[in-house]
């Protein structure tokens, strides 16, 4: 049941990023969970881990804080991702 909650509250996640990135035409529901999930570890280890923000542990759980910390990893991974070129320009 936890892997369930995982994929939901990483397509969330992804979605959020995506939508706030403006990626939502590059990116489909698989990339979503993906980038949520990996968002969501990249935001608890850089935030939590690096700089010790003791909130930022919860990056990627069923709350709000889990939900903003995964978002704010979410973005930064999209930003990495567009700066090497995986995430092109949307095509019309």
């Amino acid at each position: 049941m936890d892997w369930i909650v995982t994929l939901l509250v990483g397509a969330f996640i992804g979605w959020l990023a995506s939508m706030l990135m403006r990626t939502n035409a590059q990116m489909g529901v698989i990339l979503d969970v993906l980038v949520g999930i990996v968002g969501a570890a990249l935001g608890r280890w850089f935030f939590g881990g690096l700089l010790g923000f003791e909130t930022a542990t919860a990056a990627g759980a069923l709350s709000l804080g889990g939900i903003l910390w995964g978002t704010l990893g979410a973005v930064i991974l999209v930003a990495l991702l567009k700066a090497v070129g995986a995430l092109g320009t949307a095509r019309p």
